[in-house]
């Protein structure tokens, strides 16, 4: 039996408020703390990606999210450490009030104009955002690094 390669695969949230984005910045989980994203997490197997997306927006920021709320931003085939597959869906409704429920991984939620996202975003979120506003559902990511490197 062929073992075929496998790569984890997460979901990132745009809730949206009209031109405004929420953001948390990351904090005590060892991967870009201190720097801005959305709210994101892994699929846990067997999850379907907006089941997915309605889960951690439930764990992160306390809010629910129906399937009907939720549409597809983009996708990204991304290099960092390792290979993966990211999904990006936007919400503009949901129920509930938005808090921060893990703050022992998140120090701050804010909402941020569109226009104006901090200089100390996740280069690769900052980047699927950008790809949303420009209607590009698509992207690669961090492989030109990898790339110059096999040159070498």
């Amino acid at each position: 039996m062929r073992n075929y390669f496998t790569m984890p695969v997460a979901v990132h949230l745009f809730l949206l408020r009209g031109q405004e984005i929420l953001l948390l910045r990351r904090y005590n989980t060892g991967y870009e703390d201190g720097n801005y994203s959305v709210p994101a997490g892994h699929l846990d197997g067997n999850e379907e990606v907006k089941a997915a997306a309605i889960r951690e927006a439930k764990e992160e920021c306390g809010i629910d999210l129906a399937p009907s709320d939720l549409s597809l931003a983009g996708v990204m085939h991304r290099r960092s450490f390792d290979e993966r597959i990211d999904f990006f869906v936007v919400a503009r409704n949901w129920q509930g009030e938005i808090v921060n429920a893990e703050p022992d991984k998140c120090d701050e939620l804010i909402w941020v104009d569109l226009d104006k996202l901090p200089d100390n975003m996740i280069p690769y979120v900052r980047q699927a955002i950008s790809n949303y506003r420009r209607n590009e559902w698509f992207d690669s990511f961090g492989w030109e690094a990898s790339s110059a490197h096999a040159a070498n």
